[in-house]
């Protein structure tokens, strides 16, 4: 069964094609590029004609890019059909992570509150990368950015839906 575009996880958009055999320039949108990024990997490509499996055929790295050749995308006219769409992958091809860091689709719904029981409201949407990201965190009085440290979320628990803050003072009313 193939999953809805809504339950994949972006990891890059395509930025142009590059060369004549048909690869495609990535402009990633992930920490773990050469993760992501590996032969014989399963991606979905929001084209122009549509959400369009594909598998990784090969992959290199020019400028710190990846530029990546899909199975049975020969020549630059088929890279180009592919349009500048987003690239994403099943949640579950994803891989484990490091300890104490998180996949931002896991932070998103999590309940935040301070260590004292306040309800600060509901993370949105996290932005930015692993070693900057903030939450974006939807409060009574509006948006609210937290960020994803440890001296500030002191408990990140994905599983039961909850991220415990201690800001220091000032924080939640200066950007709520």
């Amino acid at each position: 069964m193939t999953p809805g575009w809504d339950d994949l996880i972006t990891v890059g958009r395509i930025a142009r094609p590059h060369a004549l055999r048909g690869e495609v320039a990535i402009a990633p949108v992930t920490d773990f590029v050469e993760d992501r990024f590996q032969p014989g990997r399963a991606v979905f490509v929001m084209a122009p004609s549509g959400v369009r499996q594909l598998e990784i055929a090969s992959v290199r790295f020019h400028q710190g890019r990846p530029l990546v050749a899909f199975e049975g995308v020969e020549g630059i006219d088929a890279a180009e059909a592919l349009g500048r769409g987003e690239v994403r992958m099943a949640p579950e091809a994803l891989g484990p992570l490091p300890e104490a860091t998180f996949y931002h689709h896991d932070l998103v719904g999590c309940e935040v509150v301070t260590r004292g029981g306040t309800v600060v409201g509901q993370v949105r949407r996290v932005e930015g990368a692993m070693t900057a990201s903030l939450l974006v965190v939807a409060g009574p009085r509006g948006e609210v950015l937290v960020p994803l440290v440890a001296d500030i979320c002191v408990s990140v628990e994905p599983a039961a839906r909850r991220i415990v803050v201690s800001p220091p003072e000032g924080l939640l009313e200066l950007n709520g």
